[in-house]
């Protein structure tokens, strides 16, 4: 059964001037402490006793006592206002200056490329930080899985979120290491594919199998791809078919190594399609955290610092 919980208005009203008046034993000195006269300070503590529905002070001419239920209130609010001072202070301070938790989720393939390179110094210049980096491949919804930003390509991005471009414009590419092309014989044309045995990729958690697609002359052709292997992880794809189990269909940043020293070839390359490139996206909020500018402040200046030229990296 539903409970109904109803919090009142004003709850919390007089609650600070009561615990002051307790601990002071005088209506006078509480309010030279809050700041304001001794008057303000009765009626609030009045106030608050109307809405409780019971004394919580003796009062005579020469002293302030507590009422049994002015204990028992005393008992329980003096430390469940400290803990709300202590919150609103915690809080208060992530606002200040980069402090706390920062969680950034991003594809895993992401990781060596961006995250390795500005780990370390990132961390040496806010040591007020924590950074957890999730890499993962399926998509998630930031707010709802408590993250701070994420990293994903423009195209799979919401229309609500922030972005901070991380990459230029690049293009998806097949990719099959020469031993592999020798022997099955390399596409033509793209019905050539159906033909071949292709590493295939499942988007993490949806059970989605990335598709295919290539651009020929401005116009999109998915081809129908079959293949034993079947991953959902970006470094495996590129690392099967390194080792020859079949043709891959990968971002072409993550094989430009790979490609200049002869371990994988282009496939069908004038019909590679492209993609508007990585993003840094967060939702958009009024104010960015200060840890959150700290960490866009320092991947922008190590973009620009040629740091990660292996993210922007292009044949």
């Amino acid at each position: 059964m539903k409970q109904n919980y109803t919090i009142p208005r004003n709850l919390l009203d007089g609650v600070e001037a009561f615990l002051r008046v307790a601990d002071r034993a005088s209506f006078r000195a509480a309010a030279e402490d809050l700041g304001v006269s001794p008057s303000a300070i009765s009626q609030t503590v009045r106030q608050l006793e109307e809405r409780i529905g019971v004394p919580l002070f003796i009062r005579t001419t020469r002293s302030v006592g507590l009422t049994e239920a002015g204990a028992v209130f005393h008992a329980q609010a003096a430390p469940a206002f400290a803990t709300l001072v202590s919150a609103w202070e915690a809080a208060r301070t992530l606002g200040e200056r980069p402090a706390g938790l920062l969680r950034i989720n991003m594809p895993r393939a992401v990781v060596p490329l961006l995250i390795e390179p500005i780990i370390a110094d990132f961390c040496a210049r806010y040591p007020d930080v924590d950074v957890e980096v999730i890499g993962e491949d399926a998509l998630v919804d930031l707010a709802a899985s408590g993250h701070d930003a994420g990293i994903r390509l423009g195209e799979l991005l919401e229309a609500d979120m922030v972005c901070v471009r991380l990459s230029p414009p690049f293009r998806f590419v097949i990719v099959g290491a020469p031993a592999y092309l020798d022997r099955h014989g390399r596409p033509q044309v793209p019905a050539d594919l159906k033909a071949h045995a292709c590493i295939r990729q499942r988007i993490g958690g949806s059970g989605v199998l990335l598709p295919w697609s290539l651009n020929d002359q401005g116009r999109a052709v998915d081809i129908a791809v079959s293949g034993r292997v079947i991953v959902s992880d970006n470094a495996a794809v590129v690392a099967l078919a390194e080792r020859g189990l079949g043709l891959a269909m990968v971002s072409e940043p993550l094989v430009v190594d790979q490609l200049e020293d002869g371990r994988l070839e282009l496939v069908l390359d004038r019909l590679a399609p492209s993609s508007p490139g990585l993003f840094l996206h967060y939702p958009g909020h009024a104010q960015v955290l200060p840890k959150l500018r700290a960490f866009i402040d320092h991947v922008k200046a190590a973009l620009a610092s040629g740091m990660l030229d292996r993210l922007t990296r292009q044949r």
